[in-house]
């Protein structure tokens, strides 16, 4: 990567910046180097926005940048993660915990709203009824996501349910892909399930839903858990990574691999009173705007950059239940 060294240091050179914020490991030792060969005092901040579940899943070169940076992080002025998971994983491998600072994804509460038109016109688009109940799963097709899980126990909540529909969105999520049709096709659900492919008009899906759900056995921050919070949609997901965190007391925290929990946390809010279905969705919304807006997110990157040009940052955690 000198050619990529070279190119960052005479872009720094040109444009003075007060500050130099990374996001990918071979970014840190770029801008590491940058700092050490520039004449001016310029705050490096790390910004890390995936767990470390284990240096295996990555390539070796990966691997090896990412054990150098646990050495050298002691360098930056602060070391950001969006999820508690990865803070954990990269401080287990070394990385300096008195750098540390959690800033959470942000959503944005205007785009992802309640809405009930898109309630009504994706129900039109799909043929279903307007009272069709409508359980979601939206994320690409990865062996993460565990949509075997999902599909599981969607089979299960269609015995005590007939009602119920299933609408699952994401790249991969088609009739052609054999696997995933296959599997629909053994748990005989095939006029009971919506596939979507990749769309991009997620806000309007999430919005549709009556419930939302995360199957997958492995996570940091799940991004389509607090967009359908910010829907006003309560939640029924597995306990991985920051699920938790991001849920709260405003849905449900299943153990992921388990289909028969996912099925039984789908069914306990299917059976809620509508009027208190709805209230659970309030509150989830709610719990997205006071902690995880994008005006919140915001906020904390500006006090953050401000702290460390005049060099007053502390290490701060968030008080998020």
């Amino acid at each position: 990567y000198p050619l990529s060294a070279g190119k960052l240091v005479r872009a720094v050179l040109e444009w003075k910046p007060d500050l130099i914020q990374v996001g990918t490991y071979h970014g840190i030792l770029a801008a590491q180097f940058v700092k050490c060969v520039n004449a001016r005092s310029i705050p490096v901040v790390w910004n890390i926005r995936q767990p470390l579940y284990s240096l295996q899943y990555e390539k070796t070169t990966t691997a090896a940048v990412i054990r150098v940076s646990a050495k050298l992080s002691k360098l930056p002025a602060a070391i950001i993660y969006n999820s508690k998971i990865g803070m954990v994983h990269h401080e287990g491998i070394g990385y300096a915990s008195r750098k540390t600072i959690i800033i959470p994804n942000g959503f944005d509460t205007a785009l992802f709203a309640p809405s009930p038109q898109a309630r009504h016109s994706v129900r039109t688009e799909l043929g279903l009824q307007e009272d069709t109940f409508l359980i979601g799963l939206i994320g690409r097709y990865d062996p993460l996501k565990d949509h075997a899980n999902f599909l599981r126990a969607a089979a299960l909540v269609s015995k005590k349910h007939p009602h119920a529909k299933f609408l699952l969105a994401g790249s991969q999520i088609a009739w052609s892909n054999h696997a995933l049709k296959t599997l629909i096709q053994q748990l005989d659900l095939t006029t009971r399930v919506c596939l979507l492919e990749e769309r991009h008009d997620i806000p309007r899906l999430a919005a549709a839903l009556d419930i939302a759900c995360c199957s997958s056995y492995s996570e940091g921050f799940p991004n389509v858990i607090g967009e359908a919070m910010a829907c006003g949609v309560p939640c029924v997901v597995t306990d991985v990574g920051d699920a938790g965190w991001i849920v709260g007391t405003t849905g449900l925290l299943v153990p992921p691999k388990e289909p028969e929990s996912l099925a039984r946390g789908v069914i306990q809010l299917i059976q809620l009173e509508q009027a208190e279905r709805h209230r659970l969705g309030w509150t989830a919304r709610q719990r997205i705007i006071e902690y995880f807006s994008l005006e919140k997110v915001v906020a904390q990157y500006e006090t953050l950059y401000h702290d460390v040009l005049d060099g007053t940052r502390a290490a701060f955690s968030q008080d998020v239940s």
